[in-house]
């Protein structure tokens, strides 16, 4: 069976070597020992995954996830570093990425996220059906909304989440179901990000009165079409 193929960015030559030693005997793992490098191998190559570090000479991770995504709103990004602060956290995040893991982390904990989003990659969890919300004719199975005039590509966490609100319309969801559902996590952390994702989906429907998702203090939200 053919191995999933990894873009991996890290400039620390002990940490890469130890994460791609790790890695090897499960995935075809390329690793790129600066951002500018490991964006010219993803013009390039095809990869299914990507492994960002954020501290890197040339261009940083920030960057580096931007201009992945400006490429490709699909393929899954986990940054991995020792930037620890909420503030980095949630600015990976708002650049597009899937998950931000904090060094030090254990390779089992790696492998569990990377098996976890390359599962979701290949749209197992995602209906192949099409929804009517608002506007749009949303395409969970290619992550698109699309109206007569335009075409919006969301990510693939974004579709995820707008489709477990389309399936529990006008319900009251709660933020630790909601996070099971989608994240398959409940901690302190997935719940920052699920803010995120959320706010990020409010800017998509920002010209729609009639799409409110609405965040009901101490409870969830409740997403609703008008």
């Amino acid at each position: 069976m053919e191995k999933s193929k990894i873009l991996y960015a890290e400039d620390d030559k002990t940490i890469a070597f130890l994460i791609q030693d790790s890695l090897e005997s499960y995935y075809d793992i390329s690793c790129y020992s600066d951002g500018k490098s490991a964006f010219e191998a993803f013009n390039h190559e095809s990869f299914d995954i990507c492994l960002l570090d954020i501290m890197m000479p040339e261009m940083n991770g920030f960057e580096l996830a931007e201009r992945i995504r400006e490429k490709n709103s699909e393929i899954p990004i986990i940054f991995i570093s020792a930037k620890a602060l909420k503030e980095d956290r949630i600015k990976g995040l708002k650049i597009g990425a899937d998950d931000y893991l904090v060094k030090p982390f254990s390779i089992e904990e790696l492998i569990l996220k990377i098996e976890v989003f390359l599962k979701r990659s290949k749209k197992t969890n995602i209906s192949p059906s099409k929804y009517k919300v608002g506007k749009y004719d949303f395409d969970p199975q290619n992550y698109t909304l699309q109206d007569s005039k335009n075409t919006v590509t969301l990510t693939q966490r974004e579709s995820e989440l707008l489709l477990y609100f389309i399936r529990n319309k006008n319900t009251v969801l709660k933020r630790q179901d909601i996070l099971k559902a989608v994240w398959g996590d409940d901690d302190y952390f997935m719940g920052r990000s699920l803010d995120v994702f959320i706010s990020r989906l409010r800017k998509v429907f920002a010209d729609q009165e009639n799409i409110v998702i609405e965040n009901l203090h101490g409870i969830g939200f409740r997403f609703s079409e008008k």
